[in-house]
Order: C-alpha cells, then sequence, then structure tokens
C-alpha cells in the first residue's frame, strides 16, 4: 500500500512549470468541445510558465496542491471582481488534473482558497462556471455552493453564459 502525501501552499517560483502543466491538462479537459477550439487553443498558449511564473513574481494569490511532492492542482484568488454581489471574496479559477480529480483535492483547496481569503478581510467567497461545464456546476454545488448569479462570456464568436456559486 502506498501513502500519497496531500500538501496545499502558496505557490513559489520553482511552481510555474507544473502550474502551466496542471492548467493546460485541465482546461483541455474542462473546456473541449465547449470553448472553441481556436480560442482554447489560444489561452492555453499564452498561459505558459512565463506567464505563471510573472503572476507568482507579482504575488497573485496562487496556492497548489501537491500529491506525494507533485504540484497536482492550483487556485487563484482575491478580491471579489463582481462588485454587485456582496460577497468580497472570489476565486478566479480552482483546477484539479483531471487523473486527480475525485479523490477529495478539489475540495480541500476550495476549502483552503476560502480560508485564506477571510484571513485576507474578503468574507464570502465567489466562483463563477461556465454552465456547460457540467462536472464543475456538480463539484460546486456538492461544496455547499449557492447558485446566486449569471453572466455571459464571449469566445470568438460563441457566447457562452456564467454561473455563479457563492458561500458566505
Amino acid at each position: 500500500m502506498t501513502t500519497l502525501t496531500i500538501d496545499i501552499r502558496r505557490a513559489v517560483l520553482e511552481d510555474a512549470t507544473a502550474i502551466a502543466d496542471v492548467h493546460h491538462e485541465a482546461w483541455q479537459g474542462a473546456y473541449a468541445g465547449i470553448i472553441p477550439h481556436k480560442a482554447l487553443n489560444a489561452m492555453l498558449e499564452r498561459r505558459r510558465a512565463e506567464w505563471w511564473a510573472r503572476a507568482i513574481r507579482l504575488s497573485t494569490q496562487i496556492l497548489v496542491a501537491e500529491a506525494g511532492g507533485k504540484v497536482v492542482g492550483y487556485a487563484t484568488l482575491g478580491p471579489n471582481r463582481a462588485h454587485q454581489l456582496t460577497q468580497k471574496g472570489e476565486i478566479y479559477e480552482l483546477y484539479i488534473q483531471p487523473e486527480y480529480q475525485g479523490i477529495g483535492l478539489g475540495g480541500r483547496l476550495l476549502r483552503t482558497a476560502r480560508r485564506c481569503l477571510a484571513d485576507m478581510g474578503l468574507p464570502g467567497t465567489v466562483i463563477w462556471a461556465l454552465e456547460d461545464n457540467t462536472l464543475a456546476l456538480s463539484f460546486y454545488r456538492g461544496a455547499g455552493g449557492r447558485d446566486i448569479a449569471e453572466s455571459i462570456e464571449c469566445f470568438d464568436s460563441k457566447t457562452l453564459k456564467k454561473v455563479a456559486f457563492a458561500w458566505n
């Protein structure tokens, strides 16, 4: 029997390549067939290791989830950008590598991100998910998120609906 240690911590510069890899795999798994191919590829191309290294250097709040010493997930967080919502904190992104999904890492990362936001003086959390990403909707509902708002986002010429989930 193998025991896998799980750790969630703040990202450091040396994590940039691993975060880029998780981003690429998780976004391919989540959005292929939802976001138009050309737009998805452009987003993936833009978020290479250099992009993540710059974000870490600029002190962007990035958490990583490690399994057995390997970065397998990440979350980015900060102030809520939708000022009409009462929640002060927002998780901008939360992704787990596809082969590590379904074992509780996402829930642990979500809870840690929410605690970090509260510690930053940002009570209440909101996170947005594309309506066609049924796995994400199911995950956020299962984690106690309440569906509180809708919006749209355009990718090339395709308009997709987004759903906001909140925790107080």
